[in-house]
């Protein structure tokens, strides 16, 4: 094993020095049984566990806004505004899985993160801005779903209670015990250091994900069905039932949604960096995304449509948790115990790369620091023992005290997460995908295909920008009614 690791360390620097006179040393890189071309323990991920990362990623609390989002949106238009986002989702995705690899697609210097890519692509800049981008949009989807979660708890709480008092007290509960539930569990989850070390996780987490989507979707049609038809119009929601200029405001929130709903390119090159090679990366990448995008799409139709036929306008900005169904209570409660399942994993799937970021920074800023470098070995019987890290114990749970304290001052956090999915929607899912697959494949400027790409980044950016007008006017709307701290719901 010892001698092994040496050769793929020699070789490693070797290749840096020949790479640019002889490509000969490349088929030796292999040599070792235990490692990758790049040093790093060989890797295993496939087709299935990228998919089954992706919808893990993918289908999260979005789609519980989706039926909202058709309601707003009508029977042609909001089919197909999740048909264009998906389309427009999967050819970026590609575009990124082809620059996993700078310069050559098979044997280029590996970017471990959606960052170096940037770096190694585009330079210093663009890097800085992408980084503040992708790491605040974590930071927002971080509170939502702290909001989302300590929804979820609350509705179980108060469909138990709505089912004894028969229907009969309003049940008013307050949603800091639950936000703080929620944080004090991510505090204990996020001490596991390795995005790989939770396999297992990203499993349970697509189960729960299938569950509760499935129980909104059952309830949606049950609920159709025993009204004998679909309900909503081609149009959307009514002007009478809102007004003309909320139709408009409410119709681009409903973009940021379908948007939020879908994003997740963001941790695409660090799923890619899980898998294992030949075939090279890019190929079984872009299927993954293939079948990812596929079963989202058709799960985020069923969903959506089916809600929208069972409430018509009166579609809830959450599909289990805004009491459009009362009965049966188990099953709501079923569901909602899924949703906080999953996103108790999805919370870590999405902040690790944050986490690893600035312990990375914090470990070349002050190597010599035993709070930030020690691992201090915690025996446990039956396992491998839990290494424990001071700085990395007080840094993640700050950072999770911090999101858990804003997600109680701001509880309305669906416009937020509108703002959040329609920021992060154009730059990270199209500008930087775009740019960097057009200096990967070296498009001439003003070239069709080059006009084509900007042409798409220019529309999705119009998108983006109206879908955050819509949010923001929605926090407007929200901030009239709002009281800090108060205890009811």
């Amino acid at each position: 094993m010892q001698m092994g690791e040496n050769a793929a360390t020699k070789n490693h620097h070797h290749h840096h020095q020949v790479f640019d006179i002889s490509i000969d040393v490349l088929p030796h890189q292999n040599t070792s049984k235990c490692f990758d071309d790049d040093g790093r323990l060989k890797r295993t991920g496939t087709v299935w566990t990228a998919s089954a990362h992706i919808i893990t990623a993918v289908i999260g609390s979005g789609v519980l806004s989706l039926a909202w989002a058709i309601a707003q949106l009508g029977w042609i238009a909001g089919p197909a505004v999740m048909f264009l986002f998906s389309f427009v989702i999967y050819y970026t995705s590609s575009l990124l899985a082809d620059c996993y690899r700078s310069g050559d697609r098979v044997s280029g210097k590996r970017n471990y993160t959606y960052m170096d890519a940037v770096r190694s692509n585009l330079g210093g800049v663009k890097f800085k801005v992408c980084g503040l981008i992708q790491y605040l949009n974590i930071f927002g989807v971080a509170i939502g779903y702290t909001i989302a979660a300590s929804i979820s708890m609350m509705a179980v709480k108060r469909s138990n209670c709505f089912h004894e008092s028969g229907g009969k007290n309003p049940c008013h509960i307050s949603s800091y015990p639950y936000m703080i539930m929620f944080g004090i569990a991510e505090i204990a989850f996020s001490q596991i250091p390795d995005f790989d070390q939770i396999w297992w996780l990203s499993i349970v987490a697509a189960v729960m994900s299938f569950t509760y989507s499935s129980i909104g979707l059952a309830l949606g049609v049950a609920k159709v069905v025993a009204a004998g038809g679909f309900k909503g119009s081609l149009t959307g929601i009514s002007i009478g039932t809102v007004t003309q200029t909320q139709k408009i405001w409410r119709s681009f929130q409903a973009l940021g949604d379908i948007a939020f709903a879908y994003s997740y390119s963001i941790i695409l090159i660090e799923i890619q960096d899980t898998l294992k090679s030949p075939p090279s990366e890019s190929k079984t990448m872009k299927k993954a995304t293939l079948v990812s995008i596929a079963v989202t799409t058709a799960f985020y139709m069923l969903c959506g449509c089916m809600g929208y036929a069972a409430f018509g306008d009166l579609a809830p900005g959450n599909l289990l948790t805004g009491f459009g169904f009362y009965n049966p209570y188990w099953l709501l409660d079923i569901a909602n115990v899924a949703i906080v399942v999953h996103l108790v994993g999805a919370y870590q799937v999405y902040c690790q790369p944050l986490f690893a970021f600035t312990e990375k920074w914090a470990a070349q800023k002050w190597p010599h620091s035993d709070f930030i470098t020690k691992e201090i070995k915690i025996p446990i019987p039956g396992c491998s023992p839990f290494s424990l890290n001071l700085f990395r114990l007080v840094w993640r749970s700050a950072f999770v005290v911090v999101t858990t304290v804003i997600s109680m001052l701001l509880p309305f956090f669906n416009d937020v997460v509108g703002i959040l999915g329609a920021f992060g929607f154009w730059p990270l899912t199209v500008y930087f995908p775009v740019e960097m697959y057009i200096v990967q494949k070296k498009i001439p400027k003003w070239s069709t295909r080059w006009i084509c790409l900007q042409m798409l980044s220019v529309a999705c950016l119009i998108i983006s920008i109206a879908a955050a007008a819509g949010s923001i006017a929605g926090v407007v709307l929200d901030l009239k009614v709002y009281h800090p701290f108060k205890t009811s719901y």
